[in-house]
This record gives structure tokens, sequence and C-alpha cells, in this order.
């Protein structure tokens, strides 16, 4: 016969838990409280998203062969691989930027403080798609750019602009130099977050201040700034199609070409937001090992891994010793 669970109360009031012999008449069995309106909820938002897929993928007006021919057509794949390559490197120019504006935004050098604040006002003031077109028509502004002794006509070497700065390399400073602002913010955030003990300390044992930054400050604060950091870096996976307006080919100017000919604009932004799906999706990954490995020591136990949980799932339960089976 399987014993119940029974609770009883404490003199102080609380319950407390009994073994299963210790039964009596004043007893509490403890039963799980149901919420049968959640799952009525979860029955209904499945079956609209159902069918509202369903909608989608019989009407009529959307050529599926379409689709499938071009998800990986190579003009597709070149845009991907153009996306890609412009986030990671925007990404990896503009945190160490950020870094450095950090710093100096923390600095109690007044000039550069200022120099950090004025940069970062800037930046982060102006929309980026203002910002992408500036340097797209930088040669309307400069034509040629020159290097020699200001204030006089001595020149080492003069280029022209739209030469040294084509389309690709102005996308690419749009983007970099405008997430350097925000970066700057989220890593000076994550740096305000550790304790000013812990610079006493540092400074206590003869760290210099440059081995303090980056060998407690930083991976003290990355606990901070990786979440952040993880959101801003798919939001510049995105917002690489505004490059679109000075034609950089990367995955949404291509579907656009691609459209412009076929005339197929909805098949072809499925394809874009099917792609964008799952390159955010492959990026989420490391940001959330990423958030473990640098939370280790926050929490008592960490929730299991997804693969954690499949291997868990798999593994078979041992058998119960025969004194504890039912």
């Amino acid at each position: 016969m399987r014993a119940a669970n029974t609770l009883t109360r404490r003199q102080d009031g609380a319950p407390a838990e009994l073994p299963p012999s210790g039964g009596g008449a004043d007893d509490v069995v403890a039963v799980p409280l149901r919420h049968p309106w959640r799952w009525v909820g979860a029955a209904v938002l499945a079956f609209g998203f159902a069918a509202l897929a369903s909608s989608l993928w019989s009407n009529p007006n959307i050529d599926h062969s379409t689709i499938s021919s071009y998800v990986f057509h190579p003009r597709i794949l070149s845009g991907v691989g153009l996306t890609l390559v412009l986030t990671v490197v925007s990404m990896l120019v503009s945190t160490v930027l950020g870094v450095l504006l950090a710093v100096m935004r923390l600095s109690r050098n007044p000039v550069m403080n200022a120099f950090a604040w004025l940069y970062i006002w800037v930046f982060r003031g102006t929309p980026l798609l203002i910002q992408v077109v500036f340097w797209g028509y930088l040669g309307l502004l400069y034509s040629q750019i020159s290097l020699g002794v200001p204030f006089t006509d001595f020149t080492v070497f003069s280029v022209d602009t739209n030469t040294l700065v084509p389309a690709f390399t102005a996308g690419l400073l749009a983007m970099t130099l405008n997430q350097a602002a925000y970066s700057a913010e989220i890593i000076r955030g994550g740096m305000l977050s550790v304790d000013s003990g812990q610079h006493e300390a540092a400074s206590s044992l003869g760290m210099s201040p440059a081995y303090t930054l980056f060998r407690v400050v930083l991976p003290q604060a990355m606990r901070v700034i990786i979440p952040p950091m993880g959101n801003e870096t798919i939001s510049m996976l995105k917002n690489t199609s505004l490059l679109s307006v000075i034609a950089v080919l990367e995955l949404y100017t291509v579907a656009t070409q691609i459209s412009s000919q076929n005339l197929r604009q909805v098949e072809l932004l499925v394809v874009v937001s099917c792609w964008y799906l799952f390159l955010t999706s492959v990026l989420s990954v490391p940001q959330y090992y990423l958030e473990r490995h640098y939370g280790r020591g926050n929490a008592r136990q960490q929730s299991p891994t997804p693969l954690g949980r499949l291997r868990a799932a798999f593994r078979k339960t041992p058998p119960a010793p025969k004194g504890l089976q039912p």
C-alpha cells in the first residue's frame, strides 16, 4: 500500500512535513493546485498559430516553387555571406571602440570624458539610415581625401573619395561607428556594476589600471554586458538591410534585385525572412552559453542546457532498489 504525503502545522503556524507513517486525523493532504485555464489558453494560441500558418501556406497568391528555388540560390547565399561578414566585423570593431569609449567616459580627464560623451551623443542621436546615406555619399562632400601638412599646400598623397570609400566600406563604417556608441554605454553600465572594492583590492595588490580593467573589472562585468550585447548583435544582423540604400549586395539587396526581375516580391521576402530567422537563431546559441559561462557564480545551481535535457530524456532511468519499490 502506497502512503500519501501529508502535512501538519508546527507551533509557529508553518506547515511541516511528516513521514508517511506519521498519520493522524488532522493531517492535511498536499494536493497540487490545478490551472486548467492555462491549458485552455495554450490550446487557443496553438490553434490560432496553426490556422495562420495554414492560411499563409495555402494562399493561392504565393508561388511555393519560387520560394523553394531561391532559398539556396547562389545569389541569395552570397548575400547571406556578406551579411554575416558585415555583422561579425562591425560587432568586433565596435566592441573594441566601445571599450575605449567606456573607459574615456569613466575617465577623470575632462577632455577625454567630453569627447566620448560628444561621440555617443552624435551617433546615438541620429538615425542609422541617415548615417549610412552620409557615408555612402561622402564623395559629394569631399571629392578628394588628402594627407599632408595642415594649413599648407604640402600633400603626401591624394585619392578619390569614391575609390577609397566604396559602398561596402561606407556601410561598414556607418554600422561600426553607430554600434560603438551603443556598445560603449552597455560596457560602461557593466563596469559600473562591479563593486568599487574590487578596484581598491586590485590597486592594493599593485595591479596597473589596464591590468585591473582586463583581468578584474571586465570579467566580472561580462555577466551584465553579454545579454544586451547579444541583442545588439541580432539587431546589427537585421540592420544590414539598411545598406540597400547604397547598393551593398547584402541579403535584402540581392532579394530586392531578384524580385524586381521576376516580380515575385512576396516570395523573395519569405526567403529573406527565413534566412534572417535562421541566422538570428544561430547567433542566439553562443549568447546563451556565454551567459551561462559568466553567470556561474551568480546562481547556486544553473538549469540544465537544452542538450542536457535531451540527454536526460533519452537516458534510461535506473531501477529502484527492491526495498523502495511500491
